[in-house]
């Protein structure tokens, strides 16, 4: 994802930042105490649970206030790519970019989303195709959300969704990317996704993960071993494999296969 940059500072007392810009689009969480963000000729005091966005080239400067704790996430995003995303979905007129005029957002809503894709985006277990969908579904959003008009409805092809959903499957134990799914399918990623989302009520990546649950449950009803349906259900470790398996079914993988012993005992007994 060489669009997407992510900057992580836990404790910023000791930095001090001049005034300066960059080419990438900039989107930043106060996750911790307060700072002075200074944007051009404006100054506002912004405090954890705000965000903070910088058009590309736009000079702006972030200190703490008075050395208090602080803590921020920065996400850096390509100008190109997000005016192309910004395109595709309708808000811009011509593929060329235009500055957003909102300076900071103040919503609990719009904060924790942002907090989740940092969370996705750091952790080495989640997946490409988790990653990429979770870039792109909260940007486009957002780019809604600030241009002041609810998000679109998009025009779906059942047939296109479908031949997505059987590559899927088919290599559900393989690492697939957003990039691809475009490339058979013709669609922009933000298009894409919601198009998927609305027939299947998933994401690509989400659809992945069920149907990989799906084939470990079959698995573990046919006596395989937990560890042994680990890997062939396209998990990359057990623990993954085990943490997915209860967040979806609200039981662990050790849980559901005694439960199957014990219903096959029961059925035994009965007869």
């Amino acid at each position: 994802m060489p669009h997407v940059e992510l900057r992580k500072v836990e404790d910023g007392r000791k930095l001090c930042y001049a005034s300066h810009s960059h080419t990438q689009w900039s989107l930043g969480a106060i996750t911790q105490g307060q700072s002075t963000f200074i944007y051009r000729d404006d100054e506002f005091n912004v405090s954890a649970g705000s965000l903070v966005i910088m058009n590309p080239n736009w000079v702006h400067a972030c200190n703490p206030i008075d050395n208090q704790p602080w803590a921020y996430l920065m996400l850096y995003i390509d100008s190109d790519w997000l005016t192309r995303l910004r395109f595709e979905a309708g808000l811009l007129d011509e593929l060329c970019w235009q500055d957003l005029a909102t300076a900071t957002l103040a919503d609990k809503k719009w904060f924790a989303d942002y907090c989740q894709l940092a969370e996705c985006l750091l952790d080495s277990d989640c997946e490409l195709l988790e990653k990429q969908t979770a870039v792109v579904e909260y940007l486009t959003a957002l780019m809604f959300e600030l241009a002041g008009r609810p998000v679109e409805p998009v025009i779906k092809t059942p047939e296109v969704l479908q031949m997505l959903a059987d590559y899927l499957k088919a290599n559900s134990t393989a690492q697939v990317s957003l990039d691809t799914l475009c490339e058979l399918s013709g669609y922009s990623p933000g298009h894409l996704i919601r198009c998927f989302k609305q027939h299947f009520g998933f994401t690509p990546h989400a659809y992945l993960i069920n149907y990989r649950i799906q084939r470990a449950q079959e698995a573990l009803k046919r006596g395989q071993s937990i560890a042994e349906t680990a890997v062939n259900a396209g998990f990359a470790d057990q623990p993954h494999f085990q943490r997915t398996f209860k967040k979806l079914l609200a039981v662990t993988p050790k849980q559901y296969r005694q439960s199957l012993l014990n219903n096959k005992k029961d059925a035994a007994g009965e007869k």
